[in-house]
């Protein structure tokens, strides 16, 4: 899931359990609301914390090192 499924994931159950006033036998909305809230969440949190690790750039590497050769001084 991408971040963008993610917020929509929120927002949809945010609307379903604070929003919506509808009442259907058999199916409470504002569980299932809270439920979709949490899904995406984790979604959210997992996809940062992938993220995070792709943004981690290795260390610079080292100068190099230069020899000089002094056989041919005069």
């Amino acid at each position: 899931m991408g971040m963008g499924w993610c917020i929509g994931l929120i927002a949809t159950g945010a609307i379903l359990t604070f929003a919506v006033d509808w009442h259907i036998e058999g199916v409470n909305l504002t569980l299932a609301g809270l439920i979709l809230m949490a899904a995406g969440l984790i979604g959210l949190n997992a996809y940062v914390a992938v993220f995070k690790r792709r943004r981690t750039q290795p260390p610079p590497p080292a100068a190099p090192v230069v020899e000089e050769d002094h056989r041919f001084v005069r």
